[in-house]
């Protein structure tokens, strides 16, 4: 195991993308930082800048207007950079699949590693993707 993945493996930091979301999605992730769930228990923190970021949290639909942005914010994001897609919209777009604004599922537009389902998924099982990411970085799996 590398140095870096090491020190990922201990200390993850995540930038939110909000890809068009109802906020459902956005209001359990901000669940995980109160001393509830307590996420950074775990080493993970939000920080303000994609360039800083290891971890991708991206939630809702992605629509034409935001998928170039969301290209872009992820070219910006140093490798090796784990995408979790949290959410039903994420996933497949949700009650919006077929709506004119919708581009593509957020797998098609990025690459992603791991996947939370649920509308919104609860902060245990975001809780739980984040782990499976850890993971990833270990090299377990």
């Amino acid at each position: 195991m590398s140095i870096k993945a090491k020190i990922l493996a201990k200390s993850l930091w995540a930038f939110h993308v909000s890809a068009g979301s109802c906020n459902n999605c956005d209001i359990e992730i901000l669940d995980l930082l109160t001393p509830r769930f307590d996420i950074e228990r775990f080493g993970v923190v939000l920080v303000g800048s994609v360039r800083h970021a290891d971890l991708l949290l991206v939630t809702g639909v992605v629509t034409k207007k935001i998928a170039p942005r969301l290209i872009k914010l992820y070219e910006q994001a140093p490798k090796p950079c784990i995408v979790i897609a949290f959410g039903a919209c994420a996933l497949g777009q949700g009650i919006f699949k077929g709506s004119y604004n919708m581009y593509l599922p957020v797998d098609k537009v990025i690459p992603v590693d791991v996947y939370v389902p649920g509308c919104p998924p609860k902060p245990e099982a975001m809780i739980q993707g984040i782990m499976k990411a850890m993971e990833k970085v270990k090299g377990k799996k």
